[in-house]
């Protein structure tokens, strides 16, 4: 069973964090982590950037948002997960379970009670994952990516 953690991401280990490859099949699917970063860097009040390590190895980046107005209802403030790339070599082992869990841990210390995703739908997108760890379809979409719910 891996043990895990999740890193900021600081001057040490932002090129490890760069480097982390999905699969090919994937690369459609989920920004690069460089492009990630940069949109951190832009947003730095909505971004929540981690490098997933397990040991001392880098295995992962996860990147939530946190208090972001959702469409044109200035009520409707949600938090939740913006990226998840796991390497591809490090997929099926738990990495993206102990991401996505971590970040809700961190959702509901800073008093989220929900917690939002988007994907693109597709044969080789993340659909079975989310409804795996119970992200339930709200129905809506945006973009081009459906839109799931976790209650937290």
């Amino acid at each position: 069973m891996p043990s895990p953690r999740l890193e900021q991401i600081t001057p040490d280990n932002v090129l490890a964090a760069c480097a982390i490859a999905v699969r090919p099949d994937q690369e459609g699917l989920v920004a690069p982590v460089a492009r990630s970063l940069a949109e951190a860097y832009a947003q730095p009040a909505v971004a929540w950037p981690r490098l997933i390590v397990d040991d001392d190895r880098p295995v992962g980046f996860l990147m939530g948002f946190l208090d972001v107005q959702w469409g044109r209802d200035a009520t409707d403030v949600r938090s939740g997960l913006w990226r998840l790339n796991i390497a591809a070599d490090q997929q099926g082992r738990g990495y993206g379970r102990f991401a996505v869990a971590a970040l809700a841990d961190e959702l509901r210390r800073r008093g989220a009670d929900r917690m939002f995703v988007t994907w693109a739908p597709g044969p080789h997108g993340p659909e079975r994952f989310y409804r795996r760890l119970r992200f339930r379809l709200t129905g809506e979409v945006s973009g081009d990516q459906v839109v799931g719910e976790l209650a937290l």
